[in-house]
């Protein structure tokens, strides 16, 4: 089955509303060239998500994410965004289950499970992460780990037409150090048999999974090249114009 690439652009927390209006000038000239037919999404900081969608007018192709989103719909929760304001701000993608919200934050597959079905309900769709740390990773527990995550996390969500999953090795995020192609590969094609164990096999056939962990121009085309590998959900090097162009020129076959 043909997927469409997704290239996904987690700013974390950069760029205020100027960077970001500075990044559009350029990014938005520079896309008029790409010919690829990869989906592009950018996800701001909350703050630089209104000014963000009202640069992209005109600027065609690009849809723009939440990097978080509360469990919850209103009321005393100091702090919180919810799914309603992200809808209400042109916000059409939400990135959920970072391993930074889960090592940081303590997010739990249960919690995280909650934020993907209200981003569900609303009409959004959830960037869903998943990843095992090194230790993990050299003691034989990926695939428990992923299997857990996927399967706790997904919880009661019947349908993943609108779901795109992310495999971050978190041991691969912000070192430099990137999964090989063929590791990368292999965990995508174990990701795809979970999902075809729990939802049957044209679900699994259909879902995006997106490799995420130190992905930049020079190692873009061989990672998405692989059969099982659906985009990129990108970090560092997605926070100038020139090399997230140049993810997705490589993006590209």
């Amino acid at each position: 089955m043909s997927r469409n690439l997704i290239i996904a652009a987690n700013w974390k927390l950069n760029k205020g509303p100027a960077d970001a209006a500075a990044f559009l000038d350029a990014f938005c000239v520079a896309i008029k060239e790409f010919k690829g037919s990869a989906d592009i999404v950018l996800a701001p900081t909350f703050l630089t998500i209104p000014s963000v969608v009202a640069k992209l007018d005109g600027c065609d192709r690009i849809a723009v994410a939440s990097q978080n989103v509360s469990e919850q719909e209103s009321g005393a929760f100091t702090g919180e965004v919810s799914t309603a304001m992200l809808s209400e701000a042109g916000v059409q993608y939400v990135i959920l289950g970072h391993s930074e919200r889960r090592s940081i934050y303590g997010e739990t597959d249960a919690i995280i499970n909650a934020k993907v079905k209200k981003t569900l309900a609303a009409g959004l769709k959830p960037i869903f992460c998943i990843g095992e740390t090194l230790e993990e990773r050299e003691g034989g527990k990926l695939e428990s780990v992923l299997t857990t995550q996927i399967t706790d996390g997904l919880k009661d969500v019947a349908d993943l037409t609108d779901v795109v999953i992310a495999y971050e090795p978190v041991w691969a995020i912000g070192t430099g150090v990137t999964a090989s192609a063929e590791q990368a590969q292999d965990t995508h094609k174990f990701v795809r048999s979970v999902i075809a164990n729990l939802y049957g096999q044209s679900a699994a056939d259909a879902v995006r999974i997106q490799y995420g962990g130190s992905v930049k121009p020079a190692n873009a085309a061989e990672l998405l090249g692989q059969p099982d590998i659906d985009g990129a959900l990108v970090g560092g090097a997605a926070l100038e114009a020139e090399s997230f162009f140049g993810i997705l020129e490589n993006s590209s076959f």
